[in-house]
């Protein structure tokens, strides 16, 4: 006999555990004050068998505390450059060279200091070990004197209060850019000791190289079973699965291809039976979609992509033209010049609803610029330093001719 009792307490304990692994895959640390609290208890109560999935299928240590949730998240793919760190705000713009290199000098001093820290000390303490000769050598020099330094550092400070490593107890960091304040901060050192996802810590690698470096501190266990090869390409698949829009096969290597090709059923029943995201599977690869909100696990209200399309607005229509103009282009890859001379076409056709600066003239560089990054971003189109070459997965924009059918049980003509 069937229980439905039983039947509702099992969908309810699975819906919860989706939202949580949604969650920790939204945002891999989460805290147990503020904004995050509801995920983070999600995923405390959960946090045996999220600790288990991770650990089977992506590889990726789960530490989770009374204070916080850590999931030690490590890309498929090491070398995309499409998912920046972006300031906190309504900009999101995206860090810059300087800013990173001022992050992680801030989080030098921060991992030295003590439990709590003024704004000034943080700048202070920066400075001093942005002399250091080998970074000097680099061309980067801070001295926090100009007020585009200091806005800089107004947004690594900024950045690291979202992630939880600072709170702020007295001051505002606009005092502190224009001169006139500075601002006192509790220092979390929980949150701060467990920020680094690496296998190897960076002051052990003896790497040259930017590549080699990464390499070096995110490799896994050496491979000398059949069984270890086998479960580190599972990791890479099932990281790339979640983490990339698309995954082509034509970016694979050929072992990654003839597992995929064996276990594929495996691998994207596992990622929709966690996060409630539908595997697409066409001739070129897969793309695990994420549903609309009325459809999501538990009514969700958070999605797992950190670029939608389409989005409303100016930015979000030429993106969404630019896609279907490229998914019907015969001929192979186009020149950024080529599509700028599109966006003014379409300004003009669009003038009544986009923004009055987009229809200004050479607007259109900019427009396009941003529709690409998009674009791209999306796994959409490959974007080079003179063309432009759309990928399989852009066909989804196309637009096709109308088909008229007749209505069933209509006596007119269906040419009418």
């Amino acid at each position: 006999m069937s229980n439905p009792l039983g039947e509702f307490l099992d969908a309810h304990r699975s819906a919860e555990l989706q939202k949580a692994a949604r969650a920790l895959l939204k945002e891999p640390l989460l805290l147990a004050g503020g904004p995050q609290a509801d995920s983070f208890q999600l995923v405390r109560r959960y946090a045996a068998e999220l600790r288990e999935w991770f650990d089977r299928n992506t590889g990726w240590p789960l530490r989770v505390d009374a204070e916080s949730a850590r999931l030690l998240r490590t890309p498929g793919t090491l070398t995309d450059p499409t998912h920046p760190a972006r300031e906190v705000g309504r900009s999101r713009a995206p860090f810059t060279r300087r800013r990173y290199v001022l992050l992680c000098l801030a989080l030098a001093a921060l991992e030295r200091g003590e439990a709590q820290i003024a704004l000034g000390r943080l700048a202070e303490q920066v400075v001093l070990d942005a002399a250091d000769e080998q970074l000097a050598a680099t061309g980067l020099e801070f001295t926090l004197e100009r007020r585009d330094e200091r806005l800089d550092l107004a947004a690594v400070v900024r950045l690291l209060m979202h992630l939880g490593v600072l709170r702020r107890v007295a001051g505002d960091e606009d005092a502190y850019v224009s001169g006139s304040g500075d601002v006192l901060y509790d220092v979390e050192r929980r949150v701060l000791a467990g920020l680094l996802a690496a296998r190897r810590g960076p002051s052990l690698v003896t790497a040259a190289g930017f590549a080699e470096r990464l390499a070096t501190i995110t490799a896994e266990t050496e491979l000398d079973s059949d069984e270890l090869r086998f479960r580190a390409i599972r990791y890479r698949l099932t990281r790339r699965l979640l983490d990339d829009p698309v995954l082509y096969y034509d970016e694979l290597t050929d072992e990654e291809l003839a597992y995929l090709t064996r276990q594929r059923a495996f691998l994207t029943s596992r990622i929709t039976e966690l996060t409630g995201l539908v595997a697409e599977v066409r001739a070129e690869g897969i793309a695990m979609v994420d549903p609309p909100p009325d459809l999501r696990p538990g009514g969700a209200s958070y999605g797992l992509t950190d670029v939608r399309m389409p989005e409303q607005g100016t930015y979000g229509h030429v993106t969404l033209l630019l896609a279907e103009h490229l998914a019907s282009v015969t001929g192979g890859p186009v020149t950024e010049a080529a599509l700028g001379a599109r966006v003014r076409e379409l300004a003009r056709q669009h003038a009544g609803f986009w923004a009055k600066s987009a229809r200004q003239p050479g607007a259109e560089a900019e427009l396009t610029g941003q529709a690409l990054d998009r674009l791209t971003a999306l796994g959409l189109v490959v974007r080079t330093a003179e063309r432009v070459v759309p990928r399989p997965a852009l066909a989804r924009y196309a637009v096709g001719e109308p088909v008229v059918r007749p209505v069933p049980g209509s006596r007119k003509d269906p040419e009418q």
